[in-house]
């Protein structure tokens, strides 16, 4: 742990900042690793880090084409919740909402959990009653929710309009107090720097053009760093899945999409709780900065844009204004989008794949950033083990071969 004097701390930051330690090893790749790991954003970090924690597997690499965190790590909205109304999501979420109370002590790096809780909002009867299916549903399963009528949800968000000639009339809702947001920059740093310390090597600028398969699964990774051998390949690779997949000669049921955020200038706090509304198609936090933090629907194309369109984001903010119209005097500060792999049934992908040794976590749709570790905790498990982990085994490939979809888009309208 690296302690530092109020006056060292005042000057490394008025000064050029030399001095400071970097948080993880700069290595180069080895010649060989028992276990790659494709994609440096959240959820390959944090597989790396549990591998090692968790199974004592260090002789591990991750693989990040670029920087770490510079996926859709680095460019999402920041919720954490596990406001689901399957089973099989509500347990998976909720692991992972747990995971994230203790992060910041467990990896002694402050990761800016707040939990400030989410308030979904009911704009008609017919909200109001899907919304009672959907706080029982959760409560059945071991999650909070309280429902809210119209005098609930104003005492946490009060600038909402609850006038009578509303858009959007607000009846009620339902608020999750454990959900939040968090750090997404301080979260994939945290994994970094303690995957870092337990021995794993974290290789920056290496991107993967090509895999060595032999009668056991994958016997090489072709680099733009070169060559490295290796016994077990996870992919854990976002918005990129589909063409990693189509190196290994798989095709997942998996559309690439963006999504779209966009933050506001900062201002006094205005709003110190998330607010969803599945009507308007839009939520909006503030973060601790001040800046109002916007997100809403896909765009409704497939993509590998991380900007998206124009029409997009001026029915986000038309929602975010007819819900919050004093907003409108504010300046949007800027606007980015990330690419997101979305599976047929809303739900990800997880664990085995066809292909001995290589495994597969991915799917997330916009729900990537609260499903990190999780996601890493039950990924290391599978890669260890070989076997999918209870919580994540729902999830597995072959479930449509089945047919046993979990489409919570459909059931809650969580389009993930």
């Amino acid at each position: 742990m690296y302690r530092y004097s109020a006056a060292t701390l005042l000057r490394q930051a008025m000064t050029d900042q030399k001095g400071w330690p970097a948080a993880w090893r700069s290595t180069s790749p080895k010649a060989r690793y028992s276990v790659l790991i494709v994609g440096g954003g959240g959820h390959g970090l944090a597989t790396a880090y549990y591998l090692a924690k968790n199974h004592g597997i260090t002789d591990v690499a991750v693989l990040e084409k670029g920087w770490i965190g510079g996926g859709n790590t680095g460019r999402n909205t920041t919720v954490v919740r596990s406001n689901y109304l399957f089973p099989e999501s509500a347990r998976f979420y909720d692991h992972s909402v747990k995971l994230y109370e203790g992060l910041s002590r467990e990896l002694n790096f402050n990761i800016m959990f707040s939990q400030r809780g989410m308030v979904t909002l009911a704009h008609s009867r017919h909200d109001l009653e899907a919304q009672r299916r959907w706080a029982n549903a959760m409560r059945l399963n071991g999650v909070d929710s309280e429902l809210l009528d119209r005098e609930g949800v104003r005492s946490l968000a009060p600038a909402l309009d609850f006038s009578e000639e509303a858009r959007f009339p607000i009846l009620g809702g339902f608020v999750q107090k454990r959900g939040g947001t968090a750090r997404h920059d301080a979260v994939a740093w945290a994994y970094a720097r303690a995957a870092s310390s337990m021995g794993v090597d974290i290789i920056e600028n290496c991107e993967v053009e090509g895999f060595e398969i032999g009668p056991e699964g994958p016997t090489a990774v072709q680099t733009s760093r070169g060559r490295i051998k290796t016994g077990a390949v996870g992919l854990a690779v976002a918005g990129n899945s589909s063409l990693l997949a189509k190196q290994l000669g798989l095709r997942l049921p998996i559309d690439s999409l963006s999504l779209q955020a966009m933050v506001t200038e900062p201002v006094k706090p205005v709003l110190d709780t998330v607010v969803l509304s599945p009507a308007a198609a839009v939520y909006v936090s503030q973060s601790d900065k001040g800046e109002l933090v916007i997100g809403g629907g896909l765009d409704l194309y497939t993509s590998y844009g991380q900007r998206g369109n124009l029409p997009t984001a001026q029915r986000i903010l038309a929602g975010v204004l007819t819900l919050f119209p004093s907003f409108s005097r504010l300046r949007l500060l800027r606007q980015w989008a990330g690419t997101v792999d979305v599976v047929k049934d809303s739900s990800p992908i997880f664990g085995r794949s066809p292909i001995p040794n290589v495994f597969l976590n991915c799917g997330w749709g916009t729900g990537g950033f609260k499903a990190i570790p999780g996601g890493g905790w039950c990924f290391a498990h599978t890669i260890a083990t070989g076997e999918h982990h209870p919580l994540t085994a729902p999830f597995a490939l072959d479930r449509f071969e089945k047919g046993a979809l979990i489409d919570e888009a459909a059931a809650s309208g969580i389009a993930h």
